[in-house]
């Protein structure tokens, strides 16, 4: 009985262990081939899982750029807040700027080559033996047209005026190979600034093409004489500069006021890396309103109620502008009004432009002996002249006692800061 028992027992231990081990066997087997079938459906859609992924990482990094913005603007305080929109608007200011004179830039340019154009025309029609004749002249020009400066220095005159030139050339001024050598040296050219008579060809400037052939400090412009046509000879005087040099400033002196040169181009070389430079002795006289007095303004009425003053401007004496400036007048000659007074019509030129108005008082001392004074003190004079003249009162009688009371030197020109770099 034992034995049998003992039988039976081992028989339904080993079905138990054959069942047990069957469904372990199917629990096994289905769980592997769960496994591979998720396998094989994931890697039946590699781009669409790869393209959930880049699309979960991008949003994080954009809400995190967002929460981030959000974040530093809620900790930041009204001011600072007010402080970045200050920011951005100067940003936008400089780029603004940056692009309109990258504007005025590519039109200067095609101003330039317009009338780099008109001239070759015109000396290619010029007959064979006055150019010729004149073989020098023409190729200096020539040369001129691509060559740099630090500034141009026109000089206004007239037909009746040699002998103001002659005082000039006697004082101040310097001459022959002296000038050139200024001009190759430091950048700074001189020039006579006149235009042609009313009969082209005639006795008067049959007279200035031989004054101009014995010095070569002439720049004629294609212009009619006449003192009511200052404001015209003045913007085609910087149209014309400007196409033959390419300078940092352009200067316009009367033949009547006298000039340290060395001090002039050391004022302006402070001012070199400013654009839009206005640079004088700025005031603000009345419009006059009665006919046949001096200056009298026919359009006083655009000025407002009688007895009202000008916008302050540079007196007419002596001035400088910047090469944006002078660029300005060139492009938009055709349009620029004026008036009746040619310091007037240059300063109503700047109006509502973004220009630096210097007020520089040593451009306009007065003759000994305030200039004389001024010099011993140890601050010489850029330029002297009287007022009640608009010049120096008997300039050519005069001239050289400015320059012997007030000059700087012979020297002072040519030890100033401006190198053969420009």
């Amino acid at each position: 009985m034992r034995a049998g028992k003992s039988s039976v027992l081992s028989g339904k231990a080993i079905l138990l262990l054959c069942v047990a081990s069957f469904l372990a066997g199917s629990l096994v087997f289905s769980s592997r081939g769960t496994k591979s079938i998720g396998r094989r459906a994931i890697s039946s859609i590699p781009t669409t899982h790869h393209h959930v992924e880049k699309l979960s990482t991008q949003q994080l990094v954009t809400n995190g750029c967002d929460h981030q913005r959000r974040k530093k603007l809620t900790e930041m305080g009204s001011g600072d807040v007010m402080e970045e929109v200050r920011k951005t608007h100067q940003a936008i200011q400089s780029l603004d700027k940056t692009i309109s004179t990258l504007e005025m830039e590519l039109s200067a340019a095609r101003t330039r080559i317009s009338r780099k154009t008109q001239q070759q025309q015109y000396y290619s029609s010029l007959d064979h033996d006055l150019r010729k004749n004149s073989s020098n002249s023409t190729s200096s020009t020539s040369s001129l047209l691509q060559k740099k400066a630090f500034v141009v220095i026109g000089i206004n005159t007239a037909f009746s005026s040699k002998r103001r030139r002659e005082s000039l050339r006697e004082t101040w001024l310097l001459k022959g190979n002296m000038l050139k050598k200024l001009e190759k040296e430091k950048g700074i050219v001189i020039r006579f600034v006149i235009g042609h008579s009313a009969t082209p060809g005639g006795v008067l400037d049959r007279a200035i093409d031989a004054e101009n052939a014995e010095y070569g400090d002439f720049l004629r412009l294609d212009h009619v004489e006449g003192y009511h046509q200052l404001s015209s000879k003045t913007r085609l005087y910087f149209s014309t500069a400007v196409s033959i040099w390419d300078a940092h400033f352009y200067v316009k002196v009367d033949d009547d006021v006298h000039v340290n040169l060395g001090m002039l181009v050391n004022t302006l070389a402070r001012y070199k890396s400013q654009p839009r430079t206005y640079i004088g002795c700025m005031k603000s006289g009345p419009v006059l309103s009665q006919k046949g007095v001096k200056y009298y303004e026919p359009e006083f009425w655009k000025f407002g109620e009688e007895g009202n003053k000008y916008f302050r401007h540079a007196t007419g004496q002596i001035y400088a502008i910047s090469k944006d400036l002078a660029t300005y007048i060139s492009i938009n000659s055709g349009m620029l009004h004026r008036y009746a007074n040619e310091d007037v019509s240059l300063g109503s030129w700047f109006i509502g432009l973004e220009v630096q108005h210097v007020d520089d008082r040593s451009m306009c001392c007065g003759t000994p002996p305030d200039c004389e004074w001024k010099r011993e003190g140890g601050k010489t004079c850029i330029a002297a002249f009287d007022w009640s003249c608009s010049g120096i009162c008997n300039s050519v009688q005069r001239m050289k006692a400015v320059h012997s009371a007030c000059g700087e030197g012979d020297g002072a020109v040519w030890s100033n800061i401006v190198n053969a770099d420009f």
